[in-house]
């Protein structure tokens, strides 16, 4: 006889139970699209189900080495997106981490020794296993499911001659004289369209979700939004709402 296996249907309340986490972060993962289960047609309850425990596994990794829930959601949802891949990305991760753990214990270890009278400690020796720099994988993990038009447009911004680095300038400094419109306006419009033409002739071909994805960057990347609000405070918000729109609009036509 064949059998055939049950597929796990489990409510918020048992995956919240079973993984440790609050039915109110699981609420907040629907809210924002990261995670976003079946719901039952009679009650409307969450229906999670074995693919959906698997990527909130991956999500829980991603989040225990440091990533942030915007940049999780664009690397599991992306299309090139490869489980096996991430597993092994995760397992050479928290390899490092382990080590960096144990030269930590290390350091910890000779202090007390020092500190109870024992061979006194070299000042670079007492700061061994400390590292405050950004997580030396996140660049890694966008380049293959993130952003990676973003990084491209940001290499070759770093080639811009002046002439090519003054117009941009300037197309901020147009963009920012009418920031206070809707950004739904003919004039917005008009504006963005010549910063999605400028883009698209000297940094790289953005479709239109693209675009609007770069436009979600000059929000919620604090670079982004100091570099663009030089040239006038709240250009980034307004770029990014006037990119979305202009975004929308283009796919719609199409």
């Amino acid at each position: 006889m064949l059998l055939v296996k049950e597929l796990v249907r489990l409510k918020v309340q048992d995956v919240a139970e079973l993984v440790g986490i609050s039915v109110r972060t699981l609420h907040h993962y629907d809210e924002i699209g990261l995670l976003t289960p079946e719901k039952d047609p009679d009650t409307g309850y969450r229906d999670y189900h074995d693919e959906d425990l698997t990527v909130l596994q991956h999500i829980l990794f991603f989040k225990t080495l440091g990533f942030s829930l915007q940049d999780i959601k664009e690397i599991i949802h992306n299309p090139d997106y490869d489980q096996l891949e991430a597993l092994k990305l995760h397992r050479k991760m928290l390899i490092d981490k382990r080590d960096q753990l144990d030269q930590m214990l290390q350091t910890v270890d000779e202090t007390i020794r020092a500190q109870e009278g024992g061979v006194p400690m070299a000042n670079d020796d007492k700061f061994k296993g400390f590292d405050f720099s950004h997580n030396p994988y996140e660049a890694e993990a966008r380049e293959r499911w993130g952003d990676a038009k973003v990084d491209e447009a940001q290499a070759n911004a770093m080639q811009m001659g002046e002439d090519q680095q003054e117009q941009m300038n300037e197309i901020y400094r147009e963009l920012a004289a009418i920031r206070h419109e809707d950004p739904a306006s003919k004039l917005a419009q008009d504006g963005i369209k010549e910063w999605y033409d400028f883009l698209n002739h000297h940094f790289a071909t953005y479709t239109p979700d693209m675009f609007k994805g770069l436009g979600m960057m000059y929000v919620q990347d604090e670079r982004f939004q100091k570099n663009i609000d030089q040239f006038g405070d709240g250009l980034a918000q307004f770029m990014s709402e006037a990119m979305a729109v202009f975004a929308d609009r283009q796919k719609s036509e199409a």
